[in-house]
């Protein structure tokens, strides 16, 4: 064996002996909460992706949609069908469209109470909660309530939330954050938004 084999074998068995180690200490099993943040494109793309592998395995999935509800969307189009799927709008479309606070906060407090039974539905494994950051943010919705809910939905069902700025709050009860970072956007440079790419 060579001297880089060797050292790749070393540095293998060092790499396993710590995986398999966090693995026998992972012992819980249970619900998550995972907020997707940050500035970087694909935060809802990745919980649709978290959706599709739910109802792939036959579980029960709710999908609440605050801002880009109006919007044409792929994966809702192709998901949609699936009986193991609900789907909740907020029918007003993009809150800097409207401009009408009012209205905004009616349609959010509506599609909440969806949200709200979904989230405490013992039978719903997966619910997402695709861009509540910005209710949260616009005062909307406030965040003792939507924290309660959180708290005391069914302990086996896991929330996704998406949407830049998470509110610090959710940020620390959460179990997984993972923030996606712009690095460049085509829309910064003049590119419109693709279908079947970005929407």
């Amino acid at each position: 064996m060579s001297d880089r084999e060797t050292r790749h074998k070393a540095a293998m068995e060092k790499l396993k002996a710590h995986v398999d180690e966090k693995v026998a200490k992972a012992t819980e099993q249970r619900g998550l909460l995972l907020v997707n943040t940050g500035n970087g494109k694909g935060k809802t793309t990745a919980a649709w992706g978290t959706v599709t592998r739910a109802l792939g395995y036959g579980y029960k999935v709710g999908v609440v949609q605050f801002i880009k509800g109006l919007w044409e969307c792929g994966e809702r189009s192709r998901l949609e069908e699936d009986p193991h799927l609900s789907v909740a709008i907020m029918a007003t479309g993009f809150t800097w469209d409207t401009q009408n606070r009012e209205a905004d906060t009616a349609a959010c407090q509506a599609v909440w109470q969806q949200a709200e039974a979904m989230l405490s539905d013992p039978d719903t494994y997966l619910v997402v909660l695709d861009e509540i950051t910005y209710m949260l943010k616009f005062g909307y919705l406030d965040i003792a309530t939507v924290k309660q809910a959180l708290a005391n939905r069914p302990r086996e069902q896991t929330v996704i939330i998406t949407g830049r700025n998470a509110h610090r709050e959710l940020v620390a009860m959460a179990d997984t954050v993972t923030e996606m970072q712009e690095v460049r956007h085509a829309f910064n440079n003049g590119l419109q938004a693709r279908r079947g790419i970005d929407f």
